[in-house]
């Protein structure tokens, strides 16, 4: 599942980029709505069968300017395999042998920054002070912990049905700027991997 989300995600950018679209905003563009509410398409990933990270994203934005815009992202999920392992090329994600001894729960906000570039072609800054919860097998809570992560994007915004809706397909690297200390076990698993590595992503709102 998690593959085909990347696959489709990819697939919409380079289509994106080639359409003649104009995200920066006209002054006499008379569909001009200042704000937005959406979500990531990665909720798609709630239906996997194995490991379905139980994640949830409402994103509200507002438009400074026709090219800077700044979201608040609420955020959760959760994951039994350490963040550094790219499910999307790196088969140890989601063997027994780089599993947690349990898994981390995650809530939390994210701040963004957009600007535009060039037509529908921006680029994004999203920093992210998560709350965790570590229960291990038995569903047991076994501590707590925080985290500061942040992601760089590239993407294309894409306006449809006269600017009602959009999606935006991007490319970014996100990591972990703050780690705070793990449980044993944990930490063990998690000192193996990097703390930042390629993600990508397919946000998609409505405008009003």
């Amino acid at each position: 599942m998690q593959k085909k989300i990347f696959g489709f995600a990819l697939t919409t950018l380079m289509v994106a980029s080639t359409l003649h679209v104009q995200a920066q905003y006209a002054k006499t563009d008379s569909t001009y709505k200042r704000w937005f509410v959406g979500s990531s398409l990665f909720l798609l990933g709630n239906f996997a069968p194995v490991n379905p990270p139980g994640f949830a994203q409402l994103n509200l934005g507002y438009r400074i300017t026709r090219r800077d815009v700044i979201s608040l992202e609420l955020i959760t999920w959760k994951h039994a395999w350490p963040l550094g392992i790219n499910p999307f090329y790196n088969n140890a994600y989601g063997t027994s042998e780089e599993k947690f001894p349990g898994y981390i729960r995650q809530y939390g906000f994210a701040i963004a920054h957009q600007r535009y570039l060039w037509k529908g072609l921006y680029m994004a800054t999203h920093i992210a002070p998560m709350w965790q919860t570590y229960k291990n097998e038995n569903d047991n809570k076994v501590g707590n912990g925080f985290i500061i992560f942040n992601t760089s994007r590239i993407g294309y915004h894409v306006k449809l049905l006269k600017d009602r809706f959009f999606i935006e397909p991007s490319l970014g690297i996100g990591g972990r700027t703050y780690q705070s200390e793990m449980p044993e076990g944990f930490k063990q698993k998690d000192d193996k991997w990097p703390k930042w590595t390629p993600e990508p992503g397919l946000h998609f709102g409505y405008n009003f």
